[in-house]
């Protein structure tokens, strides 16, 4: 079988092996590709492995021997699922493999909006340290995390492990999924309870119809004053221009982004060198035991689609 590699530079830069996909045939691999490639690229797939490429109708219409579209990813919002689904084209995604990492960064967001480590660290590493008349300037204000309240929209693996961990810090955990289920380690809310009530709420929900801009003016209107938001979800789950606001305003105190509309980030971007605005570049779910399990996964995935099993199927 033909392989297809779409956009193998987004999940290794030299440091991951794609060996592994070689049991199956063929591997094609391109490091990126631009839109008006894709259709050239793929039109002699067998299957295609990709992380964010679109494939749709357009970038699709060549692809006549194409079944099956195996994903370096959870979310799926790149594929047009419904066209798959009209061509007998099996789309598999690979769900759970970054939870904890994600968990972690989500974490490390959180902490360096309580702690300011990196401020910390910056106001030492100019020697201002040395100077100090007292053995703890307190230059930055800190704050505990116990007996806060973590509020988590999107109740799914990955906001079960935030919510475990958040428990560990002593943590009060409000959550809202549209579908509740039974879970007495956190309160199921409704959405609007969980912003009025939150010091802290963080993102783990899919992109979608009903979650496109939900954080926008009014979500944040609600908001504790003075409450942090995090996002490691995706990007156009929020509005950029109502987080700016909420954020130069004093809404809110602080921000950690994980991701962005646009990716890499737009020159124009809104929230860029915003103050108390903690952005990574898309790299939660980065860490290397991670992406080693989603080549795991990808693999096993497209061995069972080939042995008339198929699972993680999305459309």
């Amino acid at each position: 079988m033909k392989i297809v590699l779409t956009d193998a530079k987004t999940v290794t830069q030299g440091d991951l092996s794609l060996e592994p996909l070689k049991e199956f045939g063929e591997v094609i691999v391109y490091e990126l590709t631009d839109y008006d490639e894709i259709a050239e690229r793929v039109k002699d797939a067998d299957a295609i492995i990709c992380n964010k490429t679109p494939l749709n109708g357009d970038t699709l219409r060549l692809a006549s021997h194409l079944k099956y579209i195996g994903l370096f990813a959870t979310g799926y919002n790149n594929i047009d699922t419904d066209y798959c689904r009209e061509h007998n084209i099996t789309v598999c995604n690979a769900g759970s493999y970054s939870s904890d990492a994600v968990c972690q960064h989500t974490f490390a967001l959180i902490l360096e909006c309580m702690n300011r480590v990196g401020d910390y660290s910056d106001f030492v590493a100019k020697g201002n340290w040395k100077n100090s008349q007292t053995f703890s300037p307190f230059v930055f204000p800190l704050n505990e995390l116990a007996g806060k309240t973590l509020g988590i929209v999107g109740y799914g693996n990955i906001g079960k492990s935030v919510g475990r961990v958040a428990k560990a810090f002593n943590m009060n955990v409000l959550a809202y999924k549209r579908h509740p289920e039974n879970d007495d380690s956190v309160q199921f809310t409704d959405l609007d309870y969980l912003l009025k009530n939150s010091d802290i709420v963080t993102v783990h929900c899919p992109l979608n119809d009903s979650s496109y801009k939900l954080f926008d003016d009014k979500a944040f209107a609600k908001m504790k004053n003075g409450a942090i938001f995090i996002n490691t979800a995706r990007g156009a789950i929020m509005d950029e221009n109502a987080l700016k606001n909420a954020l130069e305003s004093g809404k809110l105190a602080y921000a950690g982004i994980d991701v962005l509309e646009t990716e890499p980030m737009a020159k124009d971007c809104p929230i860029c060198g915003v103050k108390n605005c903690y952005i990574t570049p898309h790299i939660a779910w980065a860490p290397m035991e991670t992406r080693e399990r989603l080549m795991g996964i990808v693999c096993d995935n497209l061995r069972s689609f080939l042995n008339g099993k198929p699972k993680n199927v999305v459309n």
